[in-house]
């Protein structure tokens, strides 16, 4: 499966860089909207992965630790502040400039439903810790707080993709998304940091490995 991030070549080019995983693109003919589905596309297979977590824990079987971690980081790096950072800062600010409402209108809706998966994912990380430290009913927390998060992120998802990416391609034309994409980079360079796609990348494919396979 490919996932992508946008880089400006003067031809096609074979890559492992930005947000995940190897790609083969074409220089100026990923949209903004394309990069973020794709992007879903990572961000469900890690939802899988939680949630299979959550049934083998709800089961009595031991949780990784490591793995736990590595899955919170992936969720606050990759998810939240990687993905719902190009939204919040380019998205939806270009939907809103271009008369698509915020208050009462799909972006507040998706700007909620960000929050509401900030705080699933810092209860997450307190009952995890909790259970760390030897509380043995924290693990019922953890459970249901990842299948909290696993329903509502699959359905925010659902909605970006099928509902307000199409708005948005109806409101910005093919120009403005070219150069958010390239903002997009910017972001991923100056907040993500060298080194780290990479790291995503290594990691969602063992999870994919250990637990889907």
């Amino acid at each position: 499966m490919n996932f992508h991030c946008y880089i400006q070549q003067e031809q096609s080019v074979t890559i492992q860089w930005g947000c995940l995983f190897f790609i083969t693109i074409k220089p100026g003919k990923m949209k903004a909207t394309k990069q973020l589905k794709e992007e879903h596309e990572g961000i469900k297979i890690m939802l899988s992965v939680m949630e299979k977590i959550a049934g083998n824990l709800e089961k009595g079987e031991e949780l990784n630790r490591d793995h736990f971690t590595g899955i919170l980081g992936f969720l606050k790096g990759f998810t939240d502040q990687c993905h719902h950072g190009k939204e919040e800062g380019h998205l939806f600010p270009a939907m809103v400039e271009r008369g698509i409402p915020e208050l009462g209108g799909p972006v507040g809706v998706m700007l909620h439903e960000h929050r509401l998966g900030r705080e699933y994912v810092a209860a997450m990380s307190s009952a995890f810790d909790q259970w760390k430290e030897g509380d043995p009913s924290a693990a019922g927390r953890i459970v249901s707080t990842v299948r909290s998060y696993v329903e509502l992120l699959r359905n925010h998802i659902e909605k970006e993709n099928n509902i307000l990416f199409n708005m948005a391609d109806q409101a910005l034309d093919e120009q403005e998304q070219l150069q958010m994409a390239g903002d997009f980079e910017k972001l991923e360079q100056d907040e993500i940091g060298p080194g780290k796609h990479e790291e995503y990348h290594r990691f969602l494919k063992e999870m994919k490995e250990t637990y889907l396979t």
